[in-house]
C-alpha cells in the first residue's frame, strides 16, 4: 500500500461514516413524518491532482504529513443539498449539535456571497475515525446548498476549469446574473414552501397506492 493510500485511508473512512450518518438523519424525518431539510447528501476524497493544486496554492510540500491534513480542511468532503434556503440553517443547527463531531470553523456564503455569485455553507469539522492503529481525528469539510445553488456551482467549476480562472468579462457577467437568478428562484420557492410540499407528499401517496409493488423512500434508504 503506497503512503498516499495509507494516508487518505481515514479520510475515506470519514467520508463514507459521514454519509451514512447524514442520510440517516434524513431518514429520522421520515420516520417521525417531517419533511427532512435534507434532500440528498453526497461525498468524496479530494484527488491527488486537487491536492496538489493546493499545495502549490499554500506553498506547502506535495507530501502526505500531518502539517497537510491541518492545513487542507477539504481532503475529505461532503455536501448535503437542500429544497429551500431556510433548511440550510435549520442542517447547520443540527450538526453544531451533534457529539460525534466538532464545527471548527464556518463560512456563510449564503448571505455574503462570493464576487462570482457563488453560494453556499461551509463548515470544517473535526471527525473521529477508529482505525487498527487507534483513532484518528481528521477534518472534513461539509458543504450545504439548495439544488438551484449546486447547479451553478458545477457549472462554474467547469468552466473555471476550461479558463483556468480567467472568465472573459462576458462569462463572468453571465455567471453573476445566473448565480442571482438562481437565488431569487429560490426565493421564490420559499415563499410557497408549504404548497409545494403539500404537493409533494400528496404525490408520494398517490405514487405509493398506485405501485404497492416499489420501495418506498424509506426502504430506499435503509438499503
Amino acid at each position: 500500500m503506497g503512503q498516499w493510500e495509507i494516508f487518505l485511508s481515514p479520510y475515506k473512512q470519514a467520508v463514507d461514516e459521514l454519509k451514512i450518518k447524514l442520510k440517516g438523519m434524513r431518514s429520522q424525518f421520515g420516520i417521525v413524518n417531517a419533511n427532512s431539510p435534507i434532500e440528498f447528501v453526497t461525498g468524496r476524497v479530494k484527488p491527488l491532482a486537487s491536492i496538489y493544486d493546493k499545495t502549490l496554492e499554500k506553498g506547502l510540500a506535495f507530501e502526505p504529513s500531518k502539517q497537510l491534513g491541518d492545513e487542507l480542511g477539504d481532503i475529505a468532503g461532503v455536501r448535503i443539498m437542500c429544497q429551500f434556503v431556510d433548511d440550510i440553517s435549520t442542517v447547520t443547527e443540527l450538526i453544531r449539535q451533534r457529539k460525534d463531531m466538532r464545527v471548527v470553523e464556518e463560512r456563510d456564503y449564503i448571505t455574503h456571497s462570493k464576487p462570482s455569485g457563488y453560494r453556499s455553507h461551509h463548515m470544517i469539522v473535526e471527525y473521529p475515525v477508529e482505525t487498527i492503529q487507534g483513532k484518528k481525528v481528521v477534518l472534513a469539510e461539509i458543504q450545504i446548498r439548495t439544488l438551484a445553488m449546486n447547479f451553478w456551482a458545477s457549472i462554474e467549476h467547469s468552466l473555471n476549469y476550461k479558463y483556468k480562472g480567467m472568465f472573459p468579462e462576458e462569462i463572468k457577467n453571465r455567471l453573476q446574473s445566473a448565480a442571482e437568478a438562481a437565488f431569487r428562484l429560490d426565493e421564490e420557492m420559499s415563499s410557497i414552501r408549504s404548497e409545494i410540499q403539500e404537493a409533494q407528499a400528496y404525490f408520494s401517496e398517490y405514487k405509493e397506492a398506485s405501485n404497492p409493488n416499489l420501495l418506498t423512500e424509506k426502504e430506499r434508504d435503509a438499503q
